[in-house]
């Protein structure tokens, strides 16, 4: 590969804004939200429409260069994380609403749109786009299809992969797939389901058609204030046990409660040591009985303080503390590290207990805040990366919680994806048969291995080496750190 014949091509292709290479401009790009792992590109390119981009995937097929798709570098598993010998496609530029079909509730947008934008343009219709990751402000829709990623209202309403109606989607040898539509079912596989959380590793998206829903005509959110994490946690599984599902059920601890206080001032009781927010919506005779029958198992569950938002201002106040959540931990601490495990909701406080006692063990603080209704933790673990060690005895720490999350039937990502963070941590969730599969499934895609290349799958002589545990016996694997 001659990287100046390559640089020649792309500037013949796409105007001199849409390329950077000056080694100062390219910093923003050597990381996504995963700032501790990091890798320079010697070239950045960013199409203004598709034409471009087919451009750029042609041009890198043909020279056998890596190629990197971006959004807008919101993840948070290093998926976006740069190819040192490669070139770094970002989408933020393709960022126009085609179409809203109010007849069909869907929206046709370009990948570079924010996840908020579609919402904010069709909510004079009193539609909106359900999947709301804490980032929603700044994240891409292409970017949230390939983490599938979900948000705090997940739980009623689903991931991206639910809420994803249809996609255009670029091969690495130039052709396009249309993946289902408008209608309701689509003829063939179910190919878009695969797209979904594919992480940039099949293909590149170009368009995607979303599903709009009609804004429930009443809402209302709980605040919950436990004297311990056990009660809450214990509480989040009754609730769904009774045949409940709200909206959003969403849990934090006192750390978390106090550094988002401190931040966003959400009213929240620094005294609790754990908070539950649940969000209730649909008529209002469904809602008030809900209501009600939430409150009584709260009050079962040990919550001693009890408080209901009924105005939206309110609400969205209570909402704020828990997106903001992540980064009001800079007030506490120089870095934080976020993890991302999917359990069994049954295990949550035992799960809970068991990363308490790896945070002794380590000698890191954990705040925990996380989608307490669907099982998806977000243990943040607190660090200084100028203190020797600390990186690494925080990555080691959240390994062991990845695997924990395995041990009782859980998965070592609920919406983050797998990137480069947790390639090890996959030899311990799927055996060499299963992980042969998915390198398979790759190179049906991209049999040259140039799309995001060295994510998401680790190799079976990684997965060899580290001696992957492939842990799935619904044991917790060091309940009293004998493994330490």
């Amino acid at each position: 590969m001659s990287r100046a014949i390559v640089t020649e091509l792309l500037r013949a292709n796409l105007p001199a804004r849409s390329l950077i290479t000056d080694p100062k401009a390219l910093k923003p790009y050597e990381t996504d939200g995963l700032t501790a792992i990091r890798e320079l590109p010697w070239l950045v390119a960013l199409p203004e429409n598709v034409r471009q981009v087919e451009a750029v995937v042609r041009i890198c097929r043909g020279h056998g260069v890596p190629l990197v798709a971006r959004g807008a570098g919101t993840g948070l598993s290093g998926g976006a994380r740069p190819h040192k010998d490669g070139i770094v496609l970002g989408l933020s530029k393709l960022n126009k609403i085609l179409e809203v079909d109010i007849d069909n509730c869907v929206a046709r947008v370009e990948p570079g749109v924010r996840n908020q934008a579609i919402s904010d343009a069709v909510a004079k219709h009193r539609l909106y786009y359900a999947p709301d990751p804490s980032s929603q402000i700044a994240c891409s829709i292409g970017g949230n299809v390939a983490e599938n990623s979900g948000g705090v209202h997940c739980l009623k309403y689903g991931l991206t992969v639910h809420n994803v109606v249809g996609l255009t989607v670029l091969t690495v040898d130039g052709s396009f797939l249309e993946l289902g539509g408008k209608g309701l079912d689509s003829p063939g596989y179910d190919l878009m389901a695969l797209l979904c959380g594919s992480e940039g590793m099949l293909g590149i998206v170009t368009e995607v058609t979303v599903r709009l829903l009609p804004m429930p005509p009443e809402k209302r959110v709980l605040l919950a204030a436990f004297h311990e994490v056990k009660a809450a946690a214990d509480v989040v599984g009754n609730i769904i046990g009774q045949g409940l599902v709200p909206a959003g059920l969403e849990m934090m601890d006192r750390l978390a409660i106090e550094a988002a206080e401190d931040y966003v001032h959400a009213g929240y009781p620094r005294e609790a040591a754990a908070i539950l927010l649940c969000e209730l919506d649909g008529v209002e005779a469904e809602v008030e009985s809900n209501l009600s029958f939430v409150s009584h198992l709260l009050e079962e569950g040990g919550a001693y303080d009890i408080r209901v938002a009924v105005e939206p201002e309110e609400q969205a106040r209570f909402w704020m503390g828990r997106k903001a959540a992540f980064p009001a931990m800079g007030r506490i601490s120089p870095d934080y590290y976020c993890m991302d495990g999917t359990i069994p909701r049954a295990r949550l406080s035992e799960v809970l207990e068991n990363i308490e006692q790896l945070s002794r063990h380590y000698g890191l603080k954990v705040a925990n805040v996380f989608h307490a209704g669907d099982g998806n933790l977000h243990p943040l673990i607190l660090y200084d990366a100028n203190e020797p060690g600390q990186l690494e005895r925080t990555e080691e720490m959240g390994g062991r919680i990845l695997e924990l999350c395995v041990a009782v039937g859980g998965s070592v990502t609920g919406e983050h994806g797998v990137g480069v963070e947790k390639l090890d941590q996959m030899c311990s969730q799927f055996s060499a048969t299963e992980l042969d599969q998915f390198h398979r499934l790759k190179a049906a895609f991209d049999p040259e291995l140039l799309l995001n290349p060295g994510k998401a799958i680790p190799t079976l002589s990684r997965c060899s080496e580290i001696g992957g545990m492939h842990v799935h016996d619904g044991k917790l694997p060091f309940p009293h750190l004998e493994r330490f």
